[in-house]
C-alpha cells in the first residue's frame, strides 16, 4: 500500500476514535441520577480575578448517590464556589453549612429524562458528523494523492467507509447504552 494512503487512513482512524472519545467526556456530563464529581466538571470559579476550574481549587466528592460535596481549600473561596455553581444552570441549589459547599441532586423527572436523552442523541449526532467529515476529508485527501492507482484509490475509499461504519456503529453503541442509563429509574 502506497505511504501516503496508509498515512490518510492511519490520521483519518484517529480522527473518528477522537470523536467517539469527545461523545464519551460529553456523555459524562448528562447525568442520569446519579451523584457524581464529573457533574461539577463544567464549572469555573473566579479565583482571585481568573476562572479556574472548581476541581483546582476545592476537593469534590459524593459521599452518598444523591449528595455532593465541596470542600475548598481556602475557607474565603465559598461563596465565589456556590456562586458559580448556580450560574452554570446545571440545575442544582448549593447549601453551605460555612465548612462546605452541599449539593443535593434531585431524582430525575420522566420529562427531565426526556430532555437528557435528546441532549445525548444530538452529541451523539455531532459525533456522527464529525466522522462523517473525517471520511469527506480522508476521501478528499485520497483524491489528491499522486502516484496512485484507480484501483488503489478506490481501494482506499471502500477502506475509509469501513472505518467510517465502524465508528458510527460505535458511536450509536455508546448512546445505547447512556439512553439505557438515563432512562432507567
Amino acid at each position: 500500500m502506497n505511504e501516503d494512503i496508509k498515512f490518510i487512513l492511519d490520521s483519518t482512524e484517529e480522527a473518528m476514535s477522537n470523536a467517539v472519545k469527545h461523545l464519551e467526556k460529553e456523555f459524562v456530563n448528562i447525568r442520569a441520577g446519579k451523584a457524581s464529581p464529573a457533574m461539577l466538571g463544567s464549572v469555573m470559579v473566579d479565583y482571585y480575578g481568573s476562572l479556574t476550574p472548581l476541581a483546582q481549587i476545592a476537593n469534590v466528592n459524593t459521599p452518598d448517590g444523591r449528595t455532593i460535596t465541596v470542600q475548598p481549600w481556602e475557607k474565603n473561596m465559598m461563596q465565589p464556589i456556590e456562586k458559580a455553581i448556580m450560574i452554570s444552570n446545571l440545575g442544582f441549589n448549593p447549601m453551605n453549612n460555612g465548612e462546605m459547599i452541599i449539593i443535593s441532586v434531585p431524582a430525575l423527572t420522566e420529562e427531565r429524562r426526556r430532555d437528557l436523552a435528546k441532549q445525548a442523541k444530538a452529541a451523539a449526532e455531532d459525533a456522527k458528523v464529525g466522522i462523517r467529515n473525517a471520511r469527506k476529508d480522508a476521501n478528499n485527501d485520497i483524491k489528491k494523492t499522486d502516484d496512485v492507482s484507480e484501483d488503489e484509490q478506490k481501494s482506499a475509499e471502500a477502506d475509509v467507509q469501513t472505518l467510517t461504519d465502524k465508528f458510527v456503529k460505535k458511536t450509536e453503541d455508546v448512546l445505547l447504552v447512556k439512553e439505557k442509563e438515563i432512562m432507567t429509574v
